[in-house]
C-alpha cells in the first residue's frame, strides 16, 4: 500500500514536492478509502489535475521510475546512464526520491538520491515498533570512490554490497543473490501506461499486447468482455482468436486477434478490434492493466485515464476500485485527468492540483491543503472558476 511519496529535482519538479494518500478523520469514511494493516486510513484513488504541460505526467513518472529502478536496474549495462532527467536549471545536482509504503504488515521508507551517473545515497527503513530503523544504508564516498554500506539483517554479504554497480539499486542487485527481503520487494505489483518518455498510447502494439494477456488469462478476459458489454460499447462479447500469419521472413507464426461480437436481432456480426472505435480499443487496453491489479492487489498508475473515453466512463472505471466486491485487496490507483467530471466522484483529499510557473518549475498540492475548501463545495464549479489555481492562463 502506498502511503506518501516525495520528489525533488525531477523533470519539471525542481523544488521538493510531497504527495500523501493518507487521510485524516475529516474525510468521510466510505468505500473510497480503507484502513490499512497498520491502522492508517488510505485513499483508494488519487486524481492529478492541471493544465497541459503543468507537470502531471512528470509526477507519476517519478513513481514509475522508482519502481523500475528498485526492480530492474541491475539489468542495465555497467556503463549505461540511469534513465531519468533532472530539472534543466539544476541538471548538475542529484535528484531525490522518497516513498513510504506498507508491506507485510509494517511501514517502510525507501530513499534515493541519484544523478544520471550514479547513486549517491540509497536506504531502506522499516517501522516495526514506534520508530523507523534502517535495514540498509548505502552512501557514495567521493574520496575513496566506493560505497559505504551498512546493513541490519538485510542479508546481502558485505563484499557483494560494496560491489553494487553505481547505476543499480542495492535491492535489485540483492534479488540476484536470492536475498529473501529483496525478492519480495521486487515482486511488488505495479501496472502502468507510463514509461520513460511518457504515456503509452492505445496503438496497435498495445492492443495486441493486451490481447496476448487476455489469451492467457481466460477469467480476466471474460470479466473484460462482460464490462465492455455493460458499458454500452455495443458489444455482446469479445473473442480472442488464434490465427496463423506469415511473417516478413517467410515463416508462419501464430498470433492472437481480438474480435468484437455485435448482435442485431438473432444475428451475430464479428468485427476485428482494429475496426472498433478508439474508445472501445482504449477500454480494452485499460482493463488489461486494471483487472489483474484488482485481482492481485498493488498500485495502478494511469496517465490520462479518460483518454479516448467519454467522461461518463470515469465513474464505472473508478467504481471498480471503490467497490469492495471488485477490489478485495484495496488496490490503489493514481491517475492524471483532464475530464473534470472526476471532481464529482472524489473527496477533496483525493485530488492533487499541479501548476507550472513562469520559470518552468512545477508545484503540486492536495486540494484539502487549500485554505477555505469545504467538504460540501462544488469542486467542479470552483475549479472551473479558477478558485483553486492549476488552470490554463489563456
Amino acid at each position: 500500500m502506498l502511503l506518501n511519496f516525495t520528489i525533488k529535482n525531477f523533470q519539471s519538479f525542481r523544488d521538493p514536492v510531497s504527495i500523501s494518500l493518507e487521510l485524516n478523520g475529516k474525510v468521510p469514511d466510505d468505500d473510497r478509502s480503507f484502513t490499512s494493516d497498520t491502522g492508517v486510513r488510505l485513499s483508494k484513488a488519487l486524481a492529478i489535475i492541471g493544465a497541459n504541460a503543468s507537470g502531471k505526467t512528470s509526477l507519476v513518472k517519478a513513481l514509475v521510475f522508482l519502481d523500475w529502478f528498485i526492480k530492474h536496474s541491475f539489468q542495465s549495462k555497467p556503463d549505461e546512464q540511469i534513465p531519468f532527467f533532472a530539472h534543466f536549471s539544476t541538471a548538475s545536482e542529484p535528484s531525490m526520491f522518497e516513498v513510504e509504503f506498507e508491506f507485510q504488515g509494517f511501514a517502510w521508507r525507501y530513499q534515493l538520491r541519484v544523478s544520471r551517473e550514479r547513486v549517491h545515497h540509497e536506504s531502506l527503513y522499516s517501522r516495526q515498533t514506534r520508530a523507523f530503523s534502517y535495514v540498509f544504508v548505502r552512501d557514495w564516498d567521493p574520496v575513496a570512490k566506493r560505497y559505504l554500506v551498512k546493513q541490519k539483517q538485510f542479508g546481502l554479504l558485505p563484499k557483494e554490497a560494496e560491489k553494487v554497480r553505481e547505476n543499480a539499486s542495492l535491492i535489485s542487485t540483492a534479488a540476484q543473490y536470492d536475498v529473501p527481503l529483496a525478492l519480495k520487494l521486487v515482486e511488488a505489483n505495479l501496472w502502468s501506461n507510463v514509461h520513460a518518455l511518457g504515456r503509452l498510447g492505445a496503438d496497435h502494439d498495445q492492443l495486441f499486447r493486451a490481447t496476448g494477456f487476455y489469451a492467457n488469462h481466460a477469467d480476466i478476459k471474460n470479466q473484460m468482455a462482460k464490462l465492455l458489454h455493460q458499458w454500452d460499447f455495443g458489444l455482446t462479447d469479445v473473442r480472442i482468436e488464434k490465427r496463423t500469419e506469415t511473417a516478413d521472413s517467410g515463416e508462419t507464426v501464430e498470433i492472437y486477434v481480438p474480435v468484437g461480437v455485435h448482435r442485431v436481432g438473432k444475428a451475430e456480426h464479428p468485427l476485428m478490434f482494429l475496426h472498433e472505435s478508439s474508445g472501445t480499443q482504449g477500454a480494452f487496453i485499460l482493463l488489461s492493466r486494471v483487472l489483474p491489479a484488482l485481482q492481485q492487489g498493488g498500485l495502478v498508475i494511469i496517465d490520462e485515464l479518460e483518454a479516448d473515453l467519454h467522461p461518463h466512463m470515469l465513474a464505472p472505471v473508478l467504481d471498480l476500485f471503490f467497490s469492495p466486491k471488485t477490489n478485495p485487496h484495496n488496490t490503489q490507483i493514481i491517475f492524471t485527468c483532464h475530464a473534470l467530471e472526476v471532481l464529482s466522484f472524489l473527496h477533496k483529499a483525493q485530488v492533487v492540483l499541479v501548476e507550472k510557473n513562469e520559470y518552468c518549475v512545477s508545484d503540486a498540492w492536495r486540494l484539502d491543503s487549500v485554505k477555505g475548501v469545504r467538504a460540501d463545495d462544488n469542486l467542479y464549479a470552483k475549479y472551473m472558476a479558477g478558485a483553486y489555481g492549476a488552470i490554463p492562463q489563456l
